[in-house]
């Protein structure tokens, strides 16, 4: 009885896997999906101290002074009103979802979340994080408001979930979650960031081949590395490489930047020519990366990466 069961359950998720494949499979190279201008002038990246790698390592000048006080009309509460533009709300809901295990959460979903999609980003915010938090127009100095817009102009949808932790329970409710939009959308490219250690969980959906046939690339925002990864198809010879992007403050004080460009080094080295980018706010604090990530030059160099 017992080896009936493993087998039954070997040919389910078998057949989960082969309907992922599937959806990835039916991507079609596509120079069409990109992220449109949107402000770009006042989210361009700050002057760059220090370059390496062909470009992929590279160290900004972040100025406190410079990049919230002047920005902000109320220092990391309130950015000023020409970061922003509100009429892609129109398109923004909350929406409940069924995660793993069939438990009911919500999440916010911007653009036509009941059709199929040209791109999907999904965002997960860290520990004392809400839904909220990856939609808010106004805090992060507009940076959220900013991929909302370009994604919806892209005729996408961004979302932004609640989950249940930031262990195996979390990630198999976001996997639910980006597994009903990518059969919604089939091909369409997927994108996952990750906020602090929301990363955590992004790191584990990565290792889940599910996610992983359909992940189009990863932003690791103040996050954390996993040397899981490492043994991972992505890391193999013939795998497909997933693009990766590193954003970190020089002095954040959760996660020390070293650690995470050491990761990033060895990424490298064990795979010379793997789509990795780290970029390294000088003085940036934990959350600088979220605040100061050009979303569009980072997503759509990965989509161009991998063959979109």
């Amino acid at each position: 009885m017992q080896g009936l069961l493993r087998r039954a359950s070997a040919l389910a998720a078998a057949s989960l896997l082969g309907v992922a494949l599937a959806l990835s499979a039916a991507a079609p190279a596509r120079a069409d999906v990109r992220l449109p201008s949107m402000k770009d002038d006042l989210f361009a990246l700050p002057k760059v101290l220090e370059t390496k790698d062909d470009g992929n390592f590279i160290v900004v000048a972040y100025d406190k002074m410079r990049d919230i006080h002047q920005r902000d009309e109320i220092p990391e509460r309130k950015v000023k009103w020409q970061y922003v533009s509100t009429g892609v709300n129109w398109s923004q809901g909350h929406y409940d979802y069924t995660g793993g295990n069939g438990r009911k959460l919500r999440y916010v979903g911007v653009g036509a979340v009941d059709k199929p999609a040209k791109m999907i980003v999904v965002f997960l915010h860290g520990q004392n994080g809400t839904r909220f938090l990856g939609a808010d127009d106004w805090t992060f100095g507009g940076n959220f408001n900013r991929i909302k817009n370009m994604v919806v102009k892209a005729g996408g949808v961004y979302l932004s979930p609640d989950f249940t932790d930031f262990n195996d329970r979390g990630a198999a409710d976001v996997k639910a979650l980006m597994l009903s939009y990518a059969r919604r959308s089939p091909g369409a490219p997927m994108i996952l960031a990750c906020g602090s250690f929301g990363g955590n969980i992004c790191w584990q959906l990565m290792e889940d081949p599910q996610i992983n046939a359909i992940l189009s690339g990863m932003l690791l925002l103040g996050s954390l590395d996993d040397p899981a990864f490492f043994g991972n198809p992505a890391m193999k010879p013939g795998g497909r490489r997933i693009p990766l992007y590193f954003g970190h403050g020089s002095d954040d004080n959760v996660f020390d930047w070293k650690a995470q460009a050491a990761f990033y080094e060895t990424i490298r080295k064990q795979a010379p020519g793997y789509p990795a980018k780290f970029v390294l706010f000088n003085t940036g604090s934990h959350g600088t990366p979220i605040r100061m990530t050009d979303w569009r030059q980072v997503i759509n160099w990965m989509l161009s990466v991998g063959g979109y």
